[in-house]
């Protein structure tokens, strides 16, 4: 069994890794690893990739950056002669990036079987790009395996069989939990000269919060009143860090002395300091899961969740950007009012397990 196996941007790392490391026990099974480029930095990937253990891709189609329509085009143009090469018995694609539906598109027109990791999540919002690839990818998949109950919900009411779809857990948690041993004897902590609890993680980098300049001075609001209280490390995303430059944004960072702004992290790194944090404010989908496993409160700056067991079930609170929102939960949380959280049902470092026993049953 061939099967063509997509990433490309870092979240589509970790939710492969323990997908690749599971078809390497099998000697039915020959994986091939495509990374579309889609968000590439040399730095980054290598880094991400040696430190989760994922081999070096097989194929780079090298995309770059684009618009939306211009970067699914060059995605499809450049996916088809890769399967047209492998002729693989399926492809299967994680996540919900312009990657995941370019990819998607392609096999489906060649005939090859679709398999969605990660299926089945909405949150509701059209607006987002992430949810239109979504959507659009589970109505084309053949098998579609879903990390909580709620995305198997959500496809039974769009009218896709239940015999494509299958609960099975959650990848990004395999990674997770597999590296949690590895991550704690990162220097991180040292190497920003802060201590355990002594401080709060940042990240923002949906257009809708940094592209948006009256909604990012919201979340500025709060964040000045914040970082009077607690230090805020903040690993900044490329496309906040552009909005930061100049202009009245980054003139009003400058001035809070609290709030300390770092490149990036790799996997490891930033899952030191996030486990040691007193708390995460963010706008990524993934954070949401990952605190509600390492029991870090997590205050979501967003109006909405297409992975709502984390509120339900887990740490997560949804704040969306209005300042007093998010201040009255952060004085909450500092004052020692925090959910108490539970590790959802199958987030137990098994899901790739799951699916690649399903896939040497179903393709």
């Amino acid at each position: 069994m061939r099967i063509i196996n997509v990433v490309g941007a870092r979240p589509n790392f970790i939710k492969i890794a323990p997908i690749m490391a599971e078809y390497r026990k099998n000697t039915n099974i020959e994986a091939i690893l495509v990374h579309t480029g889609q968000h590439y930095d040399c730095k980054m990937s290598d880094l991400f990739f040696s430190q989760i253990g994922i081999s070096e891709p097989d194929d780079n189609l090298e995309v770059g950056s684009a618009s939306h329509a211009v970067q699914t085009a060059n995605i499809m143009k450049a996916f088809e002669p890769i399967c047209k090469k492998y002729k693989p018995d399926g492809v299967l694609v994680v996540g919900d990036v312009n990657s995941t539906i370019a990819c998607g598109l392609v096999a489906v027109k060649l005939g090859i079987k679709l398999i969605h990791v990660e299926a089945g999540l909405r949150s509701g919002d059209r607006e987002m790009p992430e949810e239109i690839n979504r959507i659009l990818t589970d109505s084309i998949s053949d098998l579609l395996f879903c990390t909580e109950k709620s995305g198997v919900n959500n496809l039974l009411n769009e009218g896709i069989s239940k015999n494509k779809i299958f609960f099975v857990g959650n990848v990004m948690i395999d990674t997770l939990l597999k590296n949690k041993v590895k991550a704690e004897k990162s220097k991180i902590l040292e190497q920003l000269s802060i201590s355990g609890k002594d401080y709060a993680v940042l990240t923002l980098h949906r257009p809708n919060n940094v592209d948006n300049i009256r909604v990012f001075n919201q979340i500025i609001d709060a964040l000045e009143v914040i970082q009077e209280h607690l230090l805020v490390i903040f690993p900044v995303h490329p496309r906040t860090r552009k909005n930061i430059l100049g202009g009245n944004i980054g003139s009003r960072i400058k001035k809070m002395s609290n709030l300390k702004l770092i490149d990036p992290l790799g996997y490891l790194d930033f899952m030191k300091l996030m486990s040691a944090a007193r708390l995460v404010l963010t706008d990524s989908g993934g954070l949401q899961e990952e605190t509600t496993v390492l029991g870090i409160p997590c205050l979501t700056l967003r109006n909405n969740t297409e992975r709502p067991i984390t509120i339900d079930l887990g740490t997560n609170i949804l704040t969306g950007t209005d300042p007093n929102v998010i201040l009255k939960e952060f004085k909450r949380i500092i004052e020692g009012d925090c959910k108490q959280g539970k590790i959802p049902h199958l987030w137990d470092g098994h899901a790739a397990e799951r699916i690649v026993e399903k896939l040497t049953q179903l393709i």
